[in-house]
């Protein structure tokens, strides 16, 4: 499938107004380190199989593996609840992901949220929620414009 339109150099400023926050957010990831690198992956990674963004689900498997992830929680991790492959903490961020994602659902409990405390920090919390939201924001955009599916390298 090819995709649709080049977003990039269709609208520079707004895709680098994104890319920004992504900035961010791999300094929380990879430089000050408020959230676990492998935390990020598998948040982008699931909530990009909510979503059923194809191009997202791609890329950030390839980033997850290439960082150390390993391929059975990859495989697991549309089924979370049932596999013991995660920790409290993962699966309190997972929930969280899971919830903010499809938030017209059912909104965002007060337990779910207590829930996240108990792993995270304020600071910590609002940092993962930009992660969830941001990867939201790169789905809508790749299934909009049919991003192309496959073509993604870790090492570009």
């Amino acid at each position: 499938m090819n995709s649709r339109l080049n977003y990039f150099k269709a609208s520079p400023e707004a895709i680098n107004t994104i890319l920004n926050i992504e900035n961010y957010i791999s300094m929380c990831c990879e430089g000050k380190k408020t959230l676990d690198v492998s935390l990020c992956h598998l948040i982008k990674i699931r909530v990009s199989q909510i979503n059923g963004c194809a191009y997202c689900i791609g890329m950030h498997t390839k980033e997850a593996r290439a960082a150390g992830e390993t391929e059975q929680r990859i495989y697991a991790l549309n089924a979370w609840r049932e596999t013991p492959f995660f920790s409290d903490a993962q699966r309190a961020a997972l929930a969280w992901a899971e919830a903010n994602t499809i938030i017209h659902k059912r909104g965002v409990s007060d337990k779910l949220f207590e829930n996240v405390k108990q792993f995270y920090s304020d600071e910590q919390i609002v940092d993962l929620t930009l992660v969830i939201t941001t990867i939201n924001t790169w789905n809508r955009i790749g299934i909009s414009f049919q991003a192309d599916v496959g073509g993604y390298s870790v090492e570009n």
